[in-house]
């Protein structure tokens, strides 16, 4: 009899009890949840289940499918593919043509799947941006979400329309849940997401047979539920004001913060400082490029290196102090640090606000605004 468990295709990775009981324990710490639901996760994943899924690529470069594939680990990406029945897939199927449109359309008709889409849904000129099988993708998803237990979208042109959305959007580009109304929607946004919180996804809800708590764009809070800015490995140095001036400049050298080159951190929600990139080895602000909100709506049009207005998304006063660094800094950082020595604490981070995103305030005498009477 076909072994349809987790144990049978396991056990022929030499994937040991005790390492599959660490995925267990990673996905409870992904997800914010105690230890203890491990073994509710271990519960669900050992159960002879294969869940349908249909995986759906439209106006996408595959950048999220590659992520995936890129995942070496077999608890990331190979444990969702065998736990899962991915029973249509464009670039990893075997089928093509007519075979792979038959497999979709019986798994649709069956019901009872998830839904993953990658990729925005061109809906100008009645969708003829993006035909596949003759079809246009306006066609093609609302047919694969009528019988969809849920649905997910995977990176920011599935979730928020991407790039091309961009000015001028000449496509028509929109999201998933722009179109997909009458069925539970998750974004798992960024440009590529993180596998990691895909994984996480699919095993909440093989687990509790629902999606993770979600903010107002759709988004687990368990990945997106807090600023990049808060948990940045560099937030150090923006509270001491070091700050890269130039690319390749001493601060830079050091790893100083790279607000000032148009890091998005503080204005983006993502959980990439804990989960990381390649199997967790590094993230964009680790190796020295600021981030450049990938997983907000419409982030191409804020500019990769222009200053994030900050005041749009926290008030100024709930700015951590700026305190005076030890070690040697920038002339315009000891000037910005000196302009701040006569301050009281609780107006340290306006002061902080105001030379980091308006230094052109200054009048002609060199006199801040703070220090005229």
């Amino acid at each position: 009899m076909l072994d349809t468990s987790i144990q049978g295709p396991l056990g022929g990775r030499e994937l040991s009890r005790r390492d599959f009981l660490k995925f267990c324990s990673l996905m409870a710490g992904v997800l914010a949840l105690p230890r203890s639901y491990a073994k509710k996760f271990e519960k669900a994943l050992a159960a002879p289940q294969r869940t349908p899924v249909v995986w759906l690529e439209f106006q996408d470069c595959a950048g999220c499918t590659e992520a995936l594939l890129r995942a070496s680990r077999p608890t990331v990406a190979e444990l969702v593919l065998d736990i899962l029945s991915v029973d249509y897939h464009e670039t990893i199927m075997a089928a093509s043509g007519k075979r792979a449109e038959e497999a979709k359309k019986a798994t649709v008709e069956q019901g009872g799947y998830l839904l993953i889409v990658e990729g925005s849904i061109p809906a100008a000129e009645d969708g003829i941006y993006c035909c596949i099988g003759g079809r246009t993708a306006l066609d093609i998803l609302d047919e694969a979400a009528s019988n969809a237990l849920a649905v997910i979208a995977v990176g920011s042109c599935a979730t928020f329309g991407g790039i091309p959305k961009a000015s001028p959007n000449p496509t028509g580009a929109v999201s998933v849940m722009d179109l997909v109304t009458d069925k539970p929607v998750l974004n798992l946004p960024g440009c590529p997401y993180n596998p990691v919180n895909l994984t996480a996804t699919v095993v909440h809800f093989l687990t509790f047979g629902e999606l993770p708590a979600m903010d107002d764009l759709h988004r687990p809070l368990f990945a997106y539920g807090a600023l990049i800015h808060d948990n940045c490995e560099r937030r150090g140095h923006f509270n001491a004001g070091e700050f890269v001036e130039a690319w390749g400049d001493e601060g830079h050298r050091k790893g100083w913060c790279l607000y000032k080159m148009g890091c998005k951190g503080p204005v983006t929600y993502h959980n990439c400082p804990a989960v990381r990139y390649n199997d967790g080895t590094n993230w964009p602000i680790g190796s020295g490029h600021g981030c450049i909100g990938c997983s907000e709506p419409d982030f191409w049009e804020l500019g990769v290196y222009n200053h994030a207005e900050l005041h749009r998304f926290t008030p100024p006063e709930t700015y951590a102090p700026v305190y005076p660094p030890e070690q040697k800094i920038a002339p315009a950082s000891a000037a910005l640090m000196g302009g701040l020595a006569g301050l009281a604490v609780g107006a340290a981070g306006v002061a902080a606000y105001n030379a980091l995103t308006k230094p052109e305030q200054e009048d002609e005498s060199g006199d801040s605004p703070e220090t005229e009477s």
